[in-house]
């Protein structure tokens, strides 16, 4: 059964019956909103407007009979991405694949309210090809970065090599390491955050460490003490959504400038985050070898570092 309710968003409910058990949710989703593309379904259940037995859950999930689920579908469902010229700085690319350096303020996937200007809108005009690679929604992107999240990401330009490097993630074999400041002087220097990671229960959209989470691992450790807050190196062992910013946060150590999960008094980014990708290893698919690559931190937050250091005590 479905209802109308706002004139832009239609709400679809339905119990799952037991012939329909096991089926992926993105699958059953479709044949209770027939106008949705399995694309579309699925970007809905990432973006968090489908809930099972009221809770956020994902495309990939089995469904079980008497599951209660509740879409809110837009009526104007984003278009299949267009391309669009907007620059690129990569650090690496050959025939296989290329690693991005994505600035903050770009969202990676076409999403509701973000349509364009994203990074898959930048490759399908550089890599019209890349359109083959996972579907046009996402162009051969092997793994995301926040919007307000700079750093390294990498592109798998055929198919073969996408499955590779998705491998290469799902066994944890891809090495990522991030620098973020946060509030506060870290104590003790190093250490590993494991604490599982959900949607939080009153607001859907967030993230949060609840006992019924995945499971999520993340080690740190200190580069640089400043007057009021700590540099850190981090590096996530699983790939929860917005892991670093939530496991951080609840350590009591929340990023700087970290506009859902950090300290809204704070004053030194107003526009971003302080998160960066920094640097990035796995095994190239085609050569086997071990790689690596690194990105310098973004002008404005070397700038910020500088600041800070220099209003330390002599």
């Amino acid at each position: 059964m479905s209802e109308t309710v706002q004139e832009t968003v239609q709400e679809v409910r339905f119990v799952v019956a037991p012939e329909e058990a096991e089926e992926r949710l993105d699958r059953v989703l479709t044949a209770y909103a027939p106008d949705l593309s399995r694309a579309q379904a699925q970007r809905l259940i990432k973006d968090g407007a489908v809930t099972v037995n009221e809770r956020g859950s994902k495309p990939s999930y089995r469904v079980q009979p008497g599951d209660r689920v509740a879409a809110q579908i837009p009526h104007a469902l984003p278009a299949p991405p267009a391309p669009e010229p907007i620059p690129l700085k990569i650090i690496y690319e050959d025939s296989f694949l290329l690693v991005v350096d994505k600035p903050a303020g770009m969202v990676v996937h076409p999403a509701l309210g973000h349509a364009t200007g994203t990074l898959v809108n930048a490759l399908l005009a550089r890599y019209p090809s890349i359109a083959e690679v996972g579907g046009a929604e996402r162009a051969g992107i092997v793994h995301r970065l926040d919007k307000d999240t700079s750093g390294l990401l990498l592109v798998a330009k055929d198919e073969e090599t996408r499955a590779a490097l998705q491998r290469q993630f799902k066994r944890r074999q891809v090495s990522k390491t991030y620098l973020a400041l946060v509030e506060d002087l870290v104590q003790p220097q190093e250490g590993i955050i494991e604490a599982p990671i959900g949607r939080d229960k009153r607001q859907r959209k967030k993230m949060a460490v609840v006992s019924t989470g995945r499971p999520a691992r993340t080690a740190y450790r200190v580069v640089e003490y400043f007057r009021e807050h700590t540099l850190l190196e981090v590096r996530p062992h699983t790939g929860r959504t917005h892991q670093v910013r939530v496991h951080l946060a609840w350590l009591g150590y929340p990023v700087v400038g970290d506009a859902v999960y950090g300290r809204r008094r704070q004053r030194l980014l107003t526009d971003r985050h302080f998160l960066h990708a920094a640097r990035l290893e796995f095994t190239h698919p085609a050569s086997g070898e071990k790689v690596a690559f690194e990105a310098p931190l973004p002008r404005q937050l070397a700038a910020l570092l500088k600041r800070l250091r220099r209003q330390r005590p002599r």
